[in-house]
């Protein structure tokens, strides 16, 4: 029995059975790499949705598309690429995996703390810069990162 005979006939025996237990008997397995790299692809998207907002103005409480406060662009950013993020600054790192300065990648999120508070966020666009919606009167813009008290995070 070939192998192009053998998994069909098991699914007509098994009945439900998962795809990975199929994948397995069948001799391949699902790409190891798979959830990393659909990681980095959004990532990459909310990245580059939050470049595209530069120059939209600060406001308190705003989510998009035309004002955003900190953690409104950062919602907003990974909401378009069908990623859920809690609305404060403090609520997304806390649902954040978080993550060593070494690890940190473009499109991870990076929260600015006094003590164990969060205050605000951005969105990490590598050496050392982010995208972020600073404060009242300001605009998105593409800033480096002022502290080394910094925490970082990475959304699942």
């Amino acid at each position: 029995m070939t192998a192009q005979t053998y998994v069909p006939s098991l699914l007509s025996r098994a009945g439900a059975v998962s795809a990975l237990t199929i994948a397995a008997v069948g001799g391949t397995m699902l790409a190891p790499g798979a959830t990393a790299e659909a990681h980095a692809a959004h990532a990459a998207m909310a990245l580059r949705i939050a470049a595209s907002k530069q120059g939209a103005p600060y406001q308190y409480g705003a989510t998009g598309p035309h004002s955003f406060d900190c953690s409104g662009l950062t919602l907003y950013s990974y909401k378009r690429v069908g990623k859920r993020l809690p609305r404060t600054a403090q609520q997304q790192y806390n649902k954040t995996r978080h993550i060593p300065p070494s690890g940190r990648h473009r499109g991870d999120l990076v929260f600015f703390h006094y003590g164990s508070n969060v205050y605000h966020v951005g969105i990490y666009a590598g050496r050392g810069k982010i995208w972020h919606s600073p404060k009242s009167g300001a605009v998105v813009r593409l800033e480096r990162i002022w502290t080394r008290g910094v925490w970082y995070g990475r959304v699942n």
